[in-house]
């Protein structure tokens, strides 16, 4: 390897050269630059008829790097043939099915670039010193992976001292995930499968390593791969999913007040969108006189309360003279556009999601009942207007964990299981899979009353699943960019 970037030699083909020079030409090379370094004379090295190099060219930017002693697949690749017979291969090893056995020599400090190999690695040291950074496969979004589809997909983008933090703000905490070790002559290392490194070497430092396949890759059958890709990939969605929906340090809202004016409280029901905050305020009084609501906890009736007046916020905000359409689930390309930008917003900074996060499952079924009863339209435009990707994942999980405490006889009750069979006759048979195997809604009291306060169930159903989608379509890009270091345009979504 010929690189001008030295003492860093990147693993990207565009960094370095590959050059050809006979191996006496290198240890010469290796001497001039010991000569050089000590102001001494070599005149062996100097008057040498060497292989002519560029003539901005310093020996220390030369590196035997994995230079192959054994290549099990590539046995024309194979020029320092001659050596094998002086390598013993290490007794822990056994019967390992070698795949090759490679040569690294450098006659100056030489750091290789953050990288993985597709083999399990045992380095070995024969003389000089190493240093050797290891990451798990884990640690690979603080690394920032190299495209997968690139020519260096196996390395790091980013270094490791002193990384650009505005580019790549992953990087902050690498350190603290990675293990170090030194190497000296005679020592080995092992480097599993996928394991990232760093590798730094001190002056003239000779080393062997061994590869051979892992059991898992050399044990999969082809035909398996684009199943476990897509399993692979789906563990690694509903990771960064829930890690994205987490519970907040705070338990309150950050600007949540203890008492939330009643004069802000403000959305007309019925088939009137106007703001009117006498009809709310004696709705709210309606609503207090039923037995029901007298059994809503403090924390239940705050955030009642507190979803109402977001509602009236968000109503305010917009052009009411045209009025709110809650009956259709479609969305300008504007809306489109910000809900996926916003889909990966944090708890923290989403009020709806937060608020539906921080309510225990039973005391969130009580809120939306009473919202259902006596402000279905105030619920209608919460969920068909201000509900955003990851509040519609939070809202199913919490919908999940209300379903999972629903009785026996109530879920499968006759009653129950007719009205959604009548229900589902009026959804697509796409929408129909995804809906009954995502959460089973309608099969009980709260799902049929919260589904009744829609003038089109259809739609509110559509809008929730979608939005969920979107958060999850997300959560699929984080992950591409973290792990595979790939950026996509987002695709149209129906929201």
């Amino acid at each position: 390897m010929l690189s001008r970037t030295a003492p860093i030699f990147n693993g990207d083909i565009r960094s370095h050269d590959r050059v050809s020079l006979p191996f006496s030409d290198f240890i010469r090379f290796c001497k001039q630059h010991i000569s050089d370094k000590g102001n001494g004379s070599d005149v062996d090295a100097k008057s040498a008829d060497l292989t002519p190099m560029p003539e901005d060219y310093r020996p220390g930017q030369i590196y035997l790097a994995q230079f192959p002693i054994l290549n099990d697949e590539k046995e024309e690749k194979v020029q320092l043939k001659i050596l094998r017979q002086d390598i013993q291969t290490p007794t822990l090893l056994g019967e390992k099915s070698l795949s090759s056995i490679n040569f690294w020599m450098n006659s100056a400090q030489a750091r290789s670039s953050t990288h993985y190999d597709p083999h399990h690695n045992l380095l070995c040291v024969v003389s000089g010193r190493k240093k050797v950074v290891l990451w798990p496969p884990s640690a690979s979004p603080s690394l920032y992976p190299m495209p997968i589809y690139g020519e260096a997909s196996n390395h790091s983008s980013v270094g490791l001292e002193n990384p650009n933090l505005s580019y790549y703000p992953r990087a902050e905490h690498s350190l603290k995930q990675s293990q170090k070790v030194i190497l000296n002559a005679g020592d080995a290392v092992f480097i599993p499968e996928g394991w990232f490194h760093q590798v730094d070497s001190e002056e003239l430092t000779v080393a062997v390593n061994f590869w051979w396949q892992s059991n898992i890759m050399s044990n999969m059958p082809e035909h398996m791969d684009s199943y476990y890709l897509r399993r692979i990939a789906r563990r690694l969605i509903d990771r960064e999913m829930s890690l994205l929906v987490s519970k907040p340090s705070s338990t309150d809202l950050r600007h949540q007040s203890e008492h939330i004016d009643q004069s802000h409280i403000g959305m007309a029901e019925g088939g009137n969108d106007n703001v009117g905050n006498e009809s709310i305020k004696k709705g709210l009084s309606t609503l207090h006189e039923k037995a029901s609501l007298h059994d809503l906890d403090p924390s239940a009736s705050q955030a009642l309360h507190e979803l109402i007046s977001l509602v009236h916020d968000h109503v305010n905000a917009v052009d009411t003279s045209k009025g709110l359409q809650h009956t259709s689930p479609s969305c300008s390309e504007g809306e489109k556009s910000k809900f996926l930008v916003n889909a990966l917003s944090c708890l923290e900074d989403d009020r709806v999601a937060h608020l539906l996060w921080n309510l225990e499952a039973s005391r969130l079924r009580d809120v939306l009942l009473a919202m259902a009863r006596y402000f279905p339209r105030t619920l209608e435009a919460l969920i068909l207007h201000m509900l955003s990707p990851i509040a519609a994942e939070v809202l199913t999980q919490k919908f999940d964990e209300i379903d999972q405490q629903t009785g026996e006889e109530d879920r499968f009750c006759p009653e129950a299981l007719l009205c959604f069979y009548f229900h589902t006759l009026k959804l697509e048979s796409n929408l129909l899979s995804l809906f009954f195997f995502s959460f089973p809604i309608l099969r009980n009291q709260f799902f049929r009353e919260f589904y009744g306060a829609f003038d089109d169930e259809a739609a509110a159903m559509d809008i929730i699943l979608s939005r969920k989608e979107s958060f999850a379509f997300q959560a699929f890009k984080s992950v591409l960019d973290k792990y595979l270091g790939v950026n996509i345009a987002s695709p149209t979504i129906n929201i």
